[in-house]
């Protein structure tokens, strides 16, 4: 059994429609906010001084210096007449009870550190 077929004509191509056309641009410019600050100084042309490892360095500026006091060295190392085996037995309690807390928080912060970066998070021992 045959259906019929219905055909369209096939009719021109329109033609696209025109671009819209932008309206013109105007050039739009800013009003100078401070009248009275001066322009920024050009930046240098030259190349920069070249460097002396035999020159001094440059002072610092005045403005560094606390209240007008010259500026001093400090003063110079003395040696101490210190023998640690001349410690008592107390001294040498006293000192070690003094270390034993830092030593330890910085001994279980590198080994908390470490499983963290193998990724074990979790002490099996405890």
């Amino acid at each position: 059994m045959a259906l019929p077929v219905q055909r369209v004509s096939v009719a021109a191509p329109t033609p696209p429609a025109p671009k819209p056309v932008a309206p013109p641009v105007t050039p739009r410019v800013q009003r100078v906010v401070n009248p009275t600050a001066p322009p920024p100084p050009p930046p240098p042309t030259g190349p920069p001084p070249a460097y002396s490892a035999s020159e001094p360095p440059s002072p610092p500026s005045s403005s560094g210096n606390r209240s007008g006091e010259s500026e001093q060295a400090p003063p110079a190392y003395t040696p101490v007449d210190f023998n640690p085996r001349a410690l008592t037995p107390g001294q040498i309690d006293e000192l070690t009870h003094k270390l034993a807390g830092p030593i330890t928080r910085l001994l279980r912060t590198e080994l908390r550190l470490e499983r963290e970066r193998i990724g074990k998070l979790r002490d099996p021992r405890r």
